[in-house]
């Protein structure tokens, strides 16, 4: 599923919550103007007045009279990302869960992966990738490098039995989160332990989780688009 077989303004709202999710624009920037966003997104004026009429009812956006949208205070932010376990989620359906291990393993952090985990360059990093499966169907490649200050057991984890999800909710609290989810082609590696077509659309979300001071985890979540939805909600 392509995020472009949403209606327009819904896209609009996707686009500036992943800038703000990500970090990209942080409380008190600006959103780009009404007119920036008719000419990114080829709409007409109306469809973008209500895509910020209603993120500003959902309290991610404040808009000032004469001035332009800003990113709301953080105070005013009441959104809230809910990172739910693959393996609850089967369960509720009443559903089997199954995990199959591919990596376990510690690597030396090269100088992009340290950057984005707060880490030193060539500092020690756990590494896993598993497949989740909901009665024996592929339905997550979960690619997931944690960090041993914030998770030090992780590696002992039984993962046929416990989803790293699951362990670092346990161990590493969650204080603060970001992601992104964008429609795109499996690499073949993935596409090969999926078992779908190269050529078949997956929704991706890359997620950083923070707990307390230390960036815990940077995963790579790869969902064959006719197996899955995501679902969620804001709350103003």
């Amino acid at each position: 599923m392509s995020s472009a077989s949403a209606p327009v303004y819904e896209q609009v709202k996707t686009f500036v919550r992943t800038q703000i999710g990500l970090g990209v624009w942080v409380s008190g920037d600006p959103v780009p103007s009404e007119s920036a966003l008719m000419h990114q997104f080829g709409v007409s004026r109306m469809t973008i007045n209500r895509a910020l009429r209603e993120l500003m009812a959902e309290g991610l956006v404040r808009r000032v009279q004469g001035s332009g949208t800003f990113v709301a205070e953080l105070h005013q932010v009441s959104s809230q990302l809910t990172i739910r376990d693959v393996q609850e989620e089967v369960t509720e359906r009443g559903h089997l869960h199954a995990t199959r291990v591919i990596t376990v393993e510690t690597l030396r952090a090269p100088q992009a992966l340290a950057q984005r985990m707060g880490l030193r360059t060539g500092q020690s990093v756990f590494h896993t990738v598993l497949i989740h499966l909901e009665n024996g169907v592929p339905i997550q490649y979960e690619d997931r490098y944690v960090n041993p200050l914030a998770a030090p057991n992780y590696l002992k984890t039984d993962f046929s039995q416990t989803t790293p999800t699951r362990h670092l909710l346990d161990h590493a609290p969650l204080t603060q989160a970001s992601y992104s989810i964008e429609a795109t082609l499996p690499s073949a590696d993935e596409a090969k332990l999926l078992g779908i077509r190269k050529y078949e659309a997956c929704l991706v979300m890359v997620r950083r989780t923070v707990s307390a001071s230390h960036v815990a985890s940077l995963a790579r979540l790869v969902y064959p688009g006719t197996r899955y939805s995501f679902k969620g909600e804001f709350q103003a």
